[in-house]
């Protein structure tokens, strides 16, 4: 018989995964460690009740999208300063992403099935059947949008990798 392994052991083990995934769902490092927080919390309240040969990984991923989910409603509701925002389309923002932030700036900028796939995949974890049965479709549909997510990432950071290579070049050739 399998025993469930203390809840300390879960999040030590699970931690990692659950804070990659919100933060590729929410962008925000603050808003993805209190949707991590929130994830946890709940999962702990409903660990007890949690059969023995669950799968623990999706099953804190799922806890973990629909907190994610609510921290973007939340965000949703709450007002944003225009003259703050930027645009991906500017050229001082594409050229100058190379720092993890970056990164996770140009996962939030993915189309909202592209990113989620992306997020549940790649830092979740989650098999595609399952994705599908999370954002809705079919497993075909879910390897697509995380396929489609991935290129327009290695596009993105295509044009900025020949960006950064000819400003180093540059920087050699001049005196």
């Amino acid at each position: 018989m399998n025993m469930k392994p203390p809840f300390e052991h879960v999040v030590a083990e699970h931690s990692a995964t659950v804070l990659r995934m919100t933060r590729a769902v929410l962008g925000s490092q603050a808003d993805a460690e209190d949707a991590w927080s929130e994830t946890f919390l709940a999962a702990l309240r409903a660990y007890p009740d949690l059969p023995d040969d669950a799968n623990v990984q999706a099953w804190l991923v799922t806890i973990a999208k629909h907190k994610a989910v609510d921290a973007a409603r939340a965000g949703a509701r709450r007002p944003v300063p225009v003259d703050v925002e930027r645009t991906a389309t500017e050229p001082e923002a594409r050229e100058s992403a190379t720092t993890d932030g970056d990164v996770w700036d140009a996962v939030a900028r993915l189309p909202e099935r592209q990113r989620l796939a992306v997020a549940y995949r790649y830092f979740g974890g989650l098999p595609y059947q399952d994705i599908a049965d999370t954002i809705g479709g079919n497993a075909a549909a879910a390897r697509r949008a995380a396929a489609d997510g991935l290129a327009a990432l290695r596009v993105h950071y295509g044009v900025l990798a020949g960006a950064q290579d000819k400003n180093r070049k540059n920087q050699e050739v001049t005196p």
